[in-house]
C-alpha cells in the first residue's frame, strides 16, 4: 500500500482550536455525523485517524510492520521524498 500518494491537504486551525475536515473527508470516513478521531502528536507532526478502527497504536504498529520495520520505512521515505534525507 506504501506505493500509492498521500493526499496532503491543509487546514487553518481557529483561535479556538478548532478545524473543519472537507465534505469528501468526512463522507469517507464516515465521520460526516460527527465523530472521534485520535490524535498522535509524533514531535514534528501531527496524524489524524478516525477512532474506533483498533487504536492509534495498533494502525501504527501494523503500518510499520508492512513497511519491513522502522529502518525499512524510513529508507523508503528518503528514498521517495529525497527533501527528507
Amino acid at each position: 500500500m506504501y506505493a500509492e500518494r498521500v493526499a496532503i491537504s491543509e487546514f487553518r486551525v481557529s483561535e479556538r482550536g478548532q478545524m473543519a475536515l472537507p465534505a469528501e473527508v468526512r463522507r469517507r470516513w464516515k465521520l460526516d455525523r460527527g465523530g472521534a478521531v485520535e490524535i498522535a502528536d509524533l514531535g514534528d507532526s501531527l496524524l489524524i485517524v478516525p477512532a474506533g478502527r483498533g487504536g492509534l497504536r495498533a494502525l501504527l504498529s501494523a503500518a510499520i510492520d508492512d513497511a519491513g520495520g522502522y529502518s525499512a520505512l524510513a529508507k523508503r521515505a528518503t528514498t521517495d521524498e529525497p527533501d527528507l534525507q
